[in-house]
């Protein structure tokens, strides 16, 4: 089985890109040391996190590669941008590394996604500010205006805020990169938010997380890269008390289904790689895992109609979380986000001790 991705090995996704490479290998291995007939050979194109050049490299997986099974690239901009071509040449498109709630609705039914659209990825978090701070009332959601992906994070933030009952909810694009953090903080905390959130590249948050000291000391600051492991190596004892989202969290797996558990998976990660695995390499790992279930449930046929069929009736649950697809959008239904926040050098799930 010919298995083919182009992923951001260089450029501005590099670090998510290197995480989803090699938790793809990691499931290439799996899958043969476990001998469920998947047998997988991986085929992976540098992109260089640029639109352009995940288009082709598609093109040429599809037509010289000839690869049986496509797997998607990170970041909501690149799926975006090689789904209709997949879609084009009636072939899945096994989705790891892209959750605007854009895909769903512009990828078509041929986008197979394993993670939560990007829109949950903040909706619970004002209730959960509501429910330590009850008098809570303000929230600022800074968003970059570059693709789709920080647009949907800031609606679903701002939707959840409203409903939990947050009475003056402000939300501010800005253009990316962002060149003055601290002029756009202090227009922000004009108001003393209890709740503040960055929604940019990694840079950006980071550049937010290192001019945080403008921020009220009450004001909760909470950071879509912060649910990396990188986050906390590069802003230091800044990170302490940022929140951020985060697809898969070891210390919080979900007993599976389908596939090894969290601690296989982590363990196996961080010694074939000698780095801890983020998510962007576990939700890689599970939508393989996905695919051999499907594969399984097709008597392991490899045609894209059988793979989608299975996949779109699947429901199970694999060391990364539920899968379960919506029947009727096709999005991803079955997984949910976890809100983690930095305390003392690491990362902690909240609502863990």
């Amino acid at each position: 089985m010919r298995v083919g991705a182009s992923l951001s090995l260089s450029g501005s996704f590099q670090r998510q890109g290197e995480q989803a490479r090699d938790g793809l290998q990691l499931w290439v291995d799996y899958a043969r040391d476990t001998g469920d007939g998947t047998a997988p050979r991986l085929i992976v194109f540098d992109d260089g996190s640029r639109a352009g050049l995940a288009e082709a490299h598609v093109r040429r997986l599809l037509a010289e590669e000839h690869v049986d099974v496509l797997m998607g690239p990170y970041s909501s901009r690149l799926v975006l941008a090689v789904a209709a071509i997949a879609a084009a040449a009636g072939k899945v498109l096994w989705n790891h590394g892209g959750t605007s709630d854009a895909i769903v609705r512009e990828g078509g039914p041929h986008v197979v996604s394993v993670a939560s659209p990007a829109s949950d990825y903040f909706r619970d978090l004002p209730a959960w500010i509501r429910s330590r701070a009850p008098g809570a009332s303000g929230v600022r959601i800074l968003y970059a205006t570059t693709g789709t992906f920080a647009r949907e994070v800031a609606r679903g933030a701002a939707e959840g805020a409203r409903v939990a009952g947050f009475g003056d909810v402000e939300v501010t694009a800005f253009a990316s990169p962002l060149r003055d953090a601290g002029a756009i903080l202090r227009e922000a905390a004009g108001r003393e938010p209890d709740l503040l959130i960055g929604v940019g590249a990694f840079q950006d948050d980071l550049a937010i997380a290192l001019a945080r000291a403008v921020l009220p000391r009450k004001t909760v600051l909470a950071l879509v890269a912060a649910g990396l492991r990188g986050f906390g190596d590069e802003a230091g004892d800044l990170a302490e008390g940022i929140i951020g989202p985060s697809q898969w969290e070891p210390t919080a797996g979900d007993v599976p289904d389908t596939g090894p558990g969290s601690t296989w998976f982590a363990d196996a990660f961080e010694r074939a790689f000698g780095k801890p695995a983020e998510y962007p390499a576990a939700q890689a790992f599970a939508t393989g895992l996905i695919l051999g279930e499907c594969r399984r449930r097709c008597a392991g046929r490899l045609a894209d109609a059988a793979l989608l069929s299975a996949a779109q009736t699947l429901e199970t649950t694999t060391f990364y979380g539920g899968f379960r697809l919506d029947r009727v959008t096709g999005g991803q239904v079955g997984h949910r986000i976890r809100l983690v926040q930095w305390r003392e050098g690491r990362k902690r799930v909240i609502g863990e001790a």
